[in-house]
């Protein structure tokens, strides 16, 4: 079995109170910490049967890593998730098989070169709640899932596969082979994200703020598109970029999915 891992702060201990109570080991929290939002987060621990501990700020932030644990921190076994993106993809395929409304066209979002752990809770937030099925990013210069992650993630680092591959390049050309769109951003592309259709399976590739995406990976890119700037900024951070590429995609998919209600 993996060894336990730490997860800290009240949205990111909450959601595995909800997905995976069984997976709890122990709860730490800090007992002056009395307000209202510790008292229902109890109060749902409690429900759920977990072990309670109580530990002063020094010890959660020696748990955590971190002083941003709210009070709150949880050792964990970790959760079963999809052993890889194949696995994911596989999974999607069958599912098809199944008739139109057994399942949602493959929206994944890769990022290449995002090696800040707080950009990376945040991307996987938003991918969370836009609906992909998995965030890709390659080995080498991105950040992996730690506590931080987990934390900014706010739960997500729990619900959305995260596959760090070898070869990003490749693994593109392999989703290209599965009939999944590769979409590129760039600033200096002529079509914006709000002219392409994104109601097919879709893979959308964003570079870290500055440099953006490798030029080996903008080379692999079916289609590059760009987020139209109106004010003084040049561009937008990856995660907000992220959410403005992801919801888009699932704005046109919910109105595809009402025309057909």
């Amino acid at each position: 079995m993996s060894s336990p891992k730490v997860l800290f702060g009240f949205h990111a201990v909450g959601v595995r109170l909800k997905t995976a109570p069984q997976s709890i080991i122990e709860v730490y929290v800090d007992p002056t910490r009395r307000d209202a939002r510790m008292r229902q987060f109890l109060d749902r621990a409690r429900e759920a049967g977990v072990r309670l501990i109580e530990a002063d700020g020094l010890r959660l932030a020696k748990l955590a890593g971190s002083h941003g644990h709210q009070g709150v921190a949880a050792r964990v076994q970790p959760t079963e998730q999809a052993r890889s993106l194949d696995d994911v993809l596989e999974q999607l395929e069958q599912a098809s098989t199944e008739g139109p409304d057994a399942a949602h066209p493959p929206l994944l979002l890769v990022l290449d070169g995002v090696t800040d752990p707080h950009n990376l809770g945040a991307c996987l937030r938003v991918a969370d709640g836009a609906g992909a099925q998995a965030v890709v990013a390659p080995k080498d210069h991105a950040a992996g899932i730690n506590a931080t992650v987990a934390k900014v993630a706010s739960g997500a680092a729990e619900t959305v596969p995260y596959f760090m591959v070898t070869n990003l390049a490749r693994t593109l050309n392999e989703l290209k082979e599965r009939q999944i769109w590769v979409i590129g951003t760039s600033d200096d592309a002529t079509d914006t994200i709000f002219d392409v259709d994104l109601t097919g399976p879709v893979a959308l590739v964003l570079g870290a703020e500055g440099p953006g995406m490798r030029q080996l990976t903008r080379k692999t890119c079916d289609q590059l598109v760009r987020i139209p700037m109106q004010g003084a900024v040049e561009s937008l951070n990856v995660s907000v970029a992220s959410a403005v590429c992801l919801y888009e995609a699932l704005r046109q998919r919910l109105k595809v999915r009402g025309s057909k209600a």
